[in-house]
């Protein structure tokens, strides 16, 4: 199967003071630096998606990539730039908050879209489901447009419309997302 990862960073990182999370530093280096390491031997090309700081995402050396308008419409505008742009058939999203993403989280969500034969698969641990950590095919682009054209926002209620399948994680803290700067000291 082949993979296009999309790292979300094109949010206003309100939690964080309004920082652009992506580049705030963690261990060192930049939080998107971690999951680009973590992210990119999983898939077959990785692009960023961001609305700011376009210059220094670009000098990772990956494709980085707007929302469609300058709203910051949230993950789904996010999801609907990496659609737009990825070069397979199938799209991985995650969040440029998560430093600690599983090294195994590929392989485990394409199992699992594999077995059910669904169009989506999502992320899930003790503390609930991660819908930013999904796959999903990229047929479910015009769909996506769509539900964004309506004024709908919400990353759940789009992705329930198209019966994911979810996708057991027991390592709770590979989803820890970094929303305040006093967490920067997690392992």
């Amino acid at each position: 199967m082949q993979i296009t990862a999309v790292i979300l960073a094109g949010g206003r990182g309100m939690r964080m003071g309004g920082i652009d999370k992506g580049l705030a530093d963690y261990n060192g280096k930049a939080m998107v630096a971690h999951v680009l390491d973590r992210i990119q031997p999983q898939v077959t090309q990785v692009i960023m998606n961001a609305n700011r700081n376009l210059d220094i995402y670009q000098q990772f050396g990956i494709q980085v990539v707007t929302d469609a308008t300058n709203q910051f419409d949230g993950p789904l505008a996010g999801f609907q730039a990496g659609l737009a742009y990825a070069k397979t058939e199938w799209v991985l999203t995650v969040p440029c908050d998560s430093p600690l993403l599983p090294l195994d989280l590929v392989e485990r969500m394409s199992n699992a879209i594999r077995k059910s034969n669904a169009l989506m698969a999502i992320a899930r641990s003790s503390s609930g489901d991660h819908p930013v950590f999904c796959l999903l095919h990229t047929s479910l682009s015009d769909d996506l447009d769509t539900f964004l054209n309506e004024g709908q926002r919400r990353v759940s209620a789009w992705q329930y419309r198209h019966t994911p399948v979810f996708v057991d994680f027991a390592d709770e803290q590979a989803f820890t997302n970094i929303n305040h700067p006093v967490e920067k000291s997690l392992p």
